[in-house]
């Protein structure tokens, strides 16, 4: 064993990898894990790469992984090129649509486009001609397989550490009984008493609160979004 070997370890047993919610522990703990070096770099890889294999990839794995592909280490790079080449996340879907460049963007952290792209997907999941419309009214949404609904939800969920996605708009949406107003306002797409423009007063980053991303038809009124936290998708 390598001299760090045992310090390592004693950290890695702090995280806990059963949660969904990334706290400031959790960050400093890995950022302390990967100043170790390599040896320390590879125990995480290895983690991250049996977690894959369990089917047990979560937020904290998004953490870990962009920890990884931030890394200088080349044997580190050369392995997440090996083994996660379409990223950590399972791309399930029940009418072989590809989310592989959501993927992509959203490892990258690239908000902005990963929203664009995000209702793309929604479009073409509800079979929407674009030619026609690029939106979906609360009709089209019922009938969105959950499964592609859960994939596109785990990639923001996973990507952003547990801070985006229509699963935590509908965890912040049942915190406030279900005020319309209250959320908006909570998660920022309301701003003095103004519905924020698109794109240049929203947010794209992670400094935006939680729940601020992916948007959702929000200048059409509230029925598709609350048809769309309905689904049982969204839990």
């Amino acid at each position: 064993m390598h001299a760090n070997d045992d310090q390592v370890q004693q950290l890695l047993d702090k995280i806990n990898f059963k949660s969904v919610e990334i706290n400031e522990n959790q960050i400093d703990l890995i950022q302390k894990i990967s100043e170790y070096g390599a040896p320390a770099l590879n125990m995480l890889f290895e983690i991250l790469h049996e977690r894959q294999g369990k089917a047990e990839i979560g937020p904290i794995d998004g953490l870990i992984y962009e920890t990884l592909r931030c890394s200088s280490d080349s044997h580190i790079q050369h392995l997440l090129d090996k083994y996660f080449t379409m990223g950590i996340v399972p791309l399930k879907s029940e009418k072989n649509i590809d989310y592989d460049e959501l993927q992509q963007l959203l490892a990258k952290k690239d908000f902005l486009q990963a929203n664009i792209v995000t209702q793309a997907k929604l479009c073409e999941l509800a079979e929407i001609n674009p030619k026609d419309r690029q939106w979906l009214y609360f009709t089209d949404i019922p009938t969105l397989p959950a499964t592609d609904l859960q994939t596109i939800d785990n990639l923001w969920r996973i990507y952003s550490f547990n801070r985006f996605g229509f699963s935590i708009q509908k965890q912040i949406w049942t915190s406030v009984k279900h005020d319309w107003t209250h959320l908006l306002i909570k998660i920022k797409w309301i701003v003095n008493n103004n519905l924020c423009r698109y794109p240049q007063e929203f947010i794209w980053d992670m400094t935006a609160p939680k729940g601020h991303l992916p948007l959702f038809n929000q200048l059409r009124g509230t029925q598709a979004l609350t048809s769309l936290l309905s689904h049982k998708a969204c839990g």
